[in-house]
């Protein structure tokens, strides 16, 4: 079932099952003891398998929403279902099924790569398996570091271990807050390439991310959370279908200093000073309308020397739907 970004009359989550969401949140809020709320009301089913990219602006709650699925920040309010596991009820199952790469990089400093690792694996009840260890520290390029000191390392590796000990104990989800954040190119694209393992291995995988072009080529599904609320969850191809558009910019032979009252009921507008002109269409549409702008154009004597088209990224699809609260789109 597809995720809902609204807060009214939420169903119990349902037990696991074969075609049941591996993630299931429901009502669930946080009222800091400042009285300052965090989160109003989360509703979200994520699928089991997918790729699911949270955006939002800097104190929008992502942070805040991933800690409360994780154990770190306990909600005021709600329920939250992992595989089948109550996380009030039952936190030890449910916090094996996750793995978590955060924002800030900690982990003991005066420890080898391969003592970290290790630790981290025993910490969620698994027994030793060094051939598991062994394949991920490869999968990082970490393996000839692996009896390095962790404070030795330069950050980015740093940052390769952090994603090493949130695979340790083979979790069926892993989130992974802001994870290219500061890092290098190589490790960008050696852990994108690794996130796409893990999902043909069946991991659900949930990122926020500042590069919302990681997103876009990364994502199957997309949220967005502003001010503590869901504002919109969507199928990725389907949000770019609704919420996309593109602009045919016309590069003017002479400036001009208004749209001609002839033109007022398109969707135009001048940009660099007059000397261009920019239509928003609709792609999807039967009918573009550019043939007809062209011919008005041609009718009232305004020239242009190029023109280009551009279409909606989907940074301009989040920058817009922040600025409007969410009302351009709705839920999936």
């Amino acid at each position: 079932m597809p995720a809902t970004a609204t807060a009214t009359s939420s169903p119990p989550p349902t037990p696991a099952a074969a075609g049941a969401p591996i993630l299931q949140l429901r009502g669930v809020g946080k009222t800091w003891p400042n009285g300052q709320t965090a989160l109003h009301a989360i509703d979200l089913d994520i699928r089991r398998g997918e790729i699911f990219a949270l955006l939002g602006p800097n104190g929008a709650g992502k942070t805040t929403l991933i800690g409360s699925v994780c154990g770190i920040v306990k909600p005021s309010s709600g329920t939250i279902v992992v595989d089948g596991h109550d996380l009030a009820r039952e936190p030890m199952p449910a916090r094996r099924k996750i793995g978590l790469v955060p924002q800030e990089i900690y982990t003991d400093a005066f420890e080898s790569v391969w003592a970290t690792m290790r630790f981290s694996r025993g910490l969620f009840g698994f027994p030793p398996d060094p051939a598991h260890l062994e394949r991920v520290l490869r999968a990082l390029s970490l393996w000839d570091k692996r009896d390095a000191k962790i404070m030795s390392l330069s950050g980015g590796m740093k940052r390769r271990v952090m994603i090493g000990k949130a695979l340790t104990h083979e979790p069926k989800i892993l989130f992974l807050d802001e994870p290219t954040a500061g890092v290098d190119v190589e490790l960008r694209r050696d852990m994108w390439a690794m996130v796409r393992e893990l999902r043909e291995r069946g991991t659900t995988i949930i990122l926020t991310t500042h590069y919302i072009e990681e997103a876009e080529e990364m994502a199957d599904r997309i949220g967005v959370i502003d001010k503590g609320r869901l504002i919109l969850v969507e199928d990725k191809a389907v949000l770019m279908r609704k919420l996309g558009r593109k602009q045919l910019t016309l590069q003017l032979q002479a400036p001009l200093a208004a749209i001609p009252a002839a033109l007022a009921g398109l969707p135009l507008e001048l940009a660099d000073d007059g000397h261009a002109l920019v239509y928003t269409f609709d792609a999807q549409g039967e009918r573009t309308g550019i043939a007809g702008l062209l011919r008005q154009l041609g009718e009232l004597g305004i020239g242009y020397r190029d023109l280009n088209t551009r279409e909606s990224s989907l940074e301009d699809i989040f920058v817009d739907l922040v600025k409007r609260g969410g009302t351009a789109g709705g839920a999936a």
